[in-house]
């Protein structure tokens, strides 16, 4: 037996060096050749030292591979050594040879391995280094299990490049927030990730987007996921198993052919120390102040000068942003005096009542503008501002959208005048009604109760007078026109949803996933359509909200809390639908058998 352990780095050598011996390169490629094919065969390992899978190696070694041609460092930080130190390996190419050495001592009894994937490349044509995983070890043995998965945005359930998967034995949720881990690897193309070499025991499974490159996760900056459970390896290294190979990431069915033992989400988790982050005044009458986590709880607010009653304020959804104006006529100061008590965390991580004066000046700009002369002030600094909005493509679904810059203390909604026009010019009255936003006190839609058709021209007027805002000041009188779209290109897609057994969010997407071009929040069976699409491919997800608030939540490391589950519905073996010019999809989506799978 122990003859068999002194040949095991023997053993390993010969799997990694007899296949590069068989590997067609071609002849002298370290000079640019004078006629022929173009050299593009990537380098080759051809020695190592000490050789893989050594065991006691001193903790004050370096690493010294060799080439079989010159080579160049194109990813310095693709070098990466597992488990990682405090400062990442210094490398360096002398002749043919590249150079690893570490800038502290290693530690003792410990299994490392050191990846070069995406960090080299020859010299003349730059073909990359298809990459290698070495490994050694400080300590007698070498471990020798492993653990596979996926990094995704939480988002999209796009495949994350660059995420780093953190392997921690320290069980503790704090483990990932102080210290580095007991095993790490970064994700490739496709997101996946092979963690090899591990020992036989229990572990936390994190991944991170590590934008500082100090292996700890940093929830200012990085985003992060995690395994809900505790992990134990059970699957035994082979150098064969498709896991441990470096593929070409265009090679779909291979990368897609790799065992997947656990899927991680990156999200951007909500900080969980409160404290008053930023403060800003926007205007004679207004101002705002953020914090730093969500959900602030707020005893008490005034402003000095100024009774309660003239106070207005207003959260934002997720209450970590605060506006504030003031309803009063009289000339405003230089500087707002506005005290905040609110429930902040103390050294100790605990949330305590805290009073905060906050001064505001007067914007520079505005302080200039009460100096000059009523002759120069603009018209919009006289008159209560709005912006009134409809876009052919949406009218249906969300009508005129009517938004004020200041809280409106007076309003005639009465007033306004909605006609439509039928394709023979002939004009009717029609009836509305009005809806006050919920989230945001300075915002109406204004919806026809008719059913709006093709071929009509609506309009809406909003006339002189018919409100006024805390300044005391009147809206101008405007009108707004939209008709239908009669485009015979664009499609629609009807998407029937039954089982529907929660509170749902339906986000009809572009094809990259980036933009959002129609949401539904839905909570019992019913048909969604999505009209006057272009042709072109989309893509259809589906949200289950929890909470049921409508809107898209995050998870949390400390709470074990994911975020909120994501779902794209596949159309056939497709995750996007194609839709040609000028058609009417309908398609069938069962809402309880798509979360159960």
């Amino acid at each position: 037996m122990m003859k068999l352990k002194k040949l095991i780095p023997v053993f390993v050598s010969a799997a990694v060096f007899l296949p590069m011996i068989f590997v067609h390169s071609c002849a002298n490629t370290t000079q640019a050749p004078t006629g022929g094919l173009k050299d593009t065969i990537p380098p080759l390992i051809i020695g190592i030292n000490p050789l893989p899978g050594t065991v006691n190696v001193p903790v004050d070694t370096r690493i010294v591979f060799r080439f079989d041609e010159y080579v160049t460092i194109k990813n310095p930080k693709n070098i990466y050594l597992s488990p990682p130190q405090e400062k990442a390996p210094k490398v360096r190419i002398r002749d043919k040879f590249l150079i690893v050495q570490f800038e502290e001592p290693l530690d003792s009894n410990t299994t490392y391995t050191l990846n070069l994937t995406d960090a080299l490349a020859d010299n003349n044509e730059g073909n990359m280094f298809p990459g290698y995983t070495y490994v050694f070890s400080t300590g007698p043995g070498i471990d020798s299990l492993l653990v596979t998965g996926v990094v995704q945005d939480c988002n999209t359930l796009r495949p994350v490049k660059g995420a780093t998967v953190l392997l921690y034995k320290d069980l503790a949720d704090s483990a990932v927030f102080l210290h580095r881990p007991d095993a790490s690897v970064k994700t490739d193309d496709w997101g996946y990730f092979c963690l090899p070499y591990l020992a036989d025991t229990l572990y936390r499974l994190y991944a991170i987007k590590d934008e500082a490159g100090n292996n700890i996760y940093d929830p200012d900056t990085d985003l992060v996921g995690f395994v809900d459970s505790l992990i134990r390896p059970v699957v035994r290294v082979v150098d064969t198993l498709p896991e441990m190979l470096k593929y070409d990431m265009t090679d779909t069915l291979m990368c897609e052919a790799r065992r997947v033992d656990f899927k991680m989400r990156l999200f951007r988790e909500k900080p969980s120390k409160q404290y008053l982050k930023n403060k800003e005044r926007t205007g004679d009458r207004s101002a705002y102040i953020t914090f730093m986590a969500p959900y602030v709880w707020i005893d008490s607010l005034w402003v000095r000068g100024y009774k309660a009653n003239e106070v207005i304020t207003q959260f934002n959804v997720l209450q970590d942003s605060l506006e504030i104006w003031v309803n009063n006529r009289k000339p405003a100061p230089d500087t707002l005096h506005i005290f905040v008590n609110y429930r902040k965390t103390d050294s100790l991580g605990v949330l305590v009542p805290s009073l905060e004066h906050v001064k505001l000046t007067m914007p520079e700009g505005r302080r200039v503008l009460q100096k000059m002369q009523r002759k120069n002030i603009k018209k919009e600094d006289t008159t209560c501002v709005f912006k009134l909005e409809v876009k052919p493509e949406t009218v249906e679904q969300k009508g005129f959208e009517l938004e004020f810059t200041q809280p409106i203390v007076f309003e005639n909604f009465d007033s306004l005048v909605f006609r439509y026009r039928n394709p023979k010019q002939k004009e009717f009255t029609g009836e509305y009604t009005v809806e006050k936003d919920t989230a945001n006190l300075r915002r109406f839609t204004i919806r026809p109760k008719e059913k709006l058709l093709p071929g009509y021209e609506y309009t809406l007027k909003i006339p002189h007078h018919a409100f006024r805002d805390i300044g005391g000041f009147y809206s101008d009188s405007t009108e707004t026109k939209v008709s239908l779209p009669t485009d015979e290109k664009l499609s629609v897609l009807k998407a029937n949803l039954t089982g529907v057994n929660r509170k749902i969010i339906v986000d009809l997407l572009d094809e990259k996933r980036s933009n959002v071009l129609r949401s539904y929040v839905l909570e019992k069976d019913g048909v969604l359509e999505f009209p006057y699409l272009k042709e072109g491919k989309y893509s259809l997800r589906i949200t289950d909200d929890g909470n049921r608030n409508s809107i898209v939540d995050t998870g949390s490391i400390l709470e074990h809390r994911q975020p909120e589950a994501v779902l794209y519905f596949n159309f056939g073996e497709q995750e996007y639908i194609e839709i040609p010019a000028g058609a009417e999809l309908e398609q069938e989506i069962n809402v309880k058998e798509l979360f159960a799978q």
